[in-house]
């Protein structure tokens, strides 16, 4: 197998596509034979030690793949080789075999595309946890979303739809602004890249213009920095603020701002919640795989690159000029 590895704390330039020996299932694991990987944004970081998860040199990024089974270890079971599946690997999925727990393995219809499958489970498993479950999104309530135009922004997107919201997209570029408008964004606001404090205060006084004199009912945050205090400010009474990551550093948030508006600042760990409540995740995945059958989500796929071409498509990630989902394939 060949793998695209990390060796030292560094860019997407520092990795190394390496002949590895192919690993043996252990027991409660698969082996896959990858087809597609999509990138995700903690790609970006666990390559430079900045993730919560630190795995031991060399290892490959890439957290989400499909493939087909290929090997299957002792004890497991509901699988078998040759299944069309999509994982959660947390890191190794850059490569043309990965290891996977069993338990984080699901099979894909026969309908879905590898290169779908491998952008699905983290951007609609993290937005959908985050808006059904986290910020109990109602029918008619509006939303902002930070960061629409990528992969977790465009999911939240089509599911806030979905669920029957009035969606608002804030995005730093036209071009974004008008992706978000192809999806589904009913409104679109275009925020500077330098958010000084007087940006700060023409940001919220344009969401509240959009929303209407009452602000904004629930805020999905996936940029963070000096973005949220001001996004915070335009929420409606009762509001929910979604902390769903930090591109742009972690916000300085003057807590006042929620006991003035009865508001809520709630966290969003799709991950720890996965393991924490397995019940709820799989009727989750249930959920998403109907509504994709439906033809209410589908990856927004913007990029596709050959996995040697892996430091590219992180370039493209980490300098936030992504539309929705990058894909590698493997030969």
């Amino acid at each position: 197998m060949k793998a695209m590895l990390s060796t030292a704390p560094g860019g997407p330039e520092t990795l190394e596509w390496t002949e590895q020996p192919t690993p043996e299932p252990g027991k409660g694991q698969v082996r896959i034979r990858v087809r597609a990987a999509g990138l995700n944004f903690p790609d970006t970081l666990i390559i430079r030690d900045l993730y919560q998860m630190k795995p031991p040199r060399p290892f490959a990024p890439g957290g989400e793949i499909a493939g087909d089974v290929e090997a299957i270890g002792e004890g497991v079971t509901g699988l078998d080789v040759g299944d069309r599946v999509l994982a959660l690997t947390g890191f190794g999925g850059f490569a043309t075999h990965v290891l996977a727990e069993a338990v984080k393995v699901i099979k894909i219809p026969d309908a879905m595309p590898y290169d779908d499958a491998s952008c699905f489970i983290f951007t609609y498993g993290t937005s959908h946890h985050a808006l059904k479950d986290r910020a109990n999104l109602q029918p008619g309530e509006s939303v902002l979303i930070l960061g629409a135009a990528g992969g977790v922004g465009a999911a939240a997107i089509e599911l806030a739809k979905a669920a029957g919201a009035r969606v608002i997209a804030a995005v730093s570029s036209q071009d974004k602004a008008d992706f978000c408008r192809d999806i589904g964004a009913d409104e679109t606001i275009i925020y500077p890249r330098d958010m000084d404090r007087d940006a700060q205060k023409a940001f919220s006084a344009a969401i509240k213009d959009v929303a209407g004199k009452g602000g904004v009912d629930v805020v999905y945050d996936a940029v963070g920095g000096d973005y949220a205090e001001p996004a915070i400010r335009a929420l409606a009474w009762k509001g929910r603020f979604l902390v769903v990551g930090f591109p742009a550093g972690i916000p300085k948030i003057p807590l006042n701002l929620t006991l003035l508006k009865g508001s809520q600042i709630v966290g969003v760990f799709w991950g720890a919640s996965v393991m924490q409540e397995p019940k709820g995740h799989a009727e989750n995945m249930a959920d998403l795989f109907a509504m994709y059958a439906k033809g209410q989500i589908k990856p927004r796929i913007s990029a596709s690159y050959p996995i040697e071409q892996a430091a590219e498509a992180l370039n493209l990630m980490q300098d936030r000029k992504v539309l929705g989902k990058v894909v590698l394939t493997v030969d």
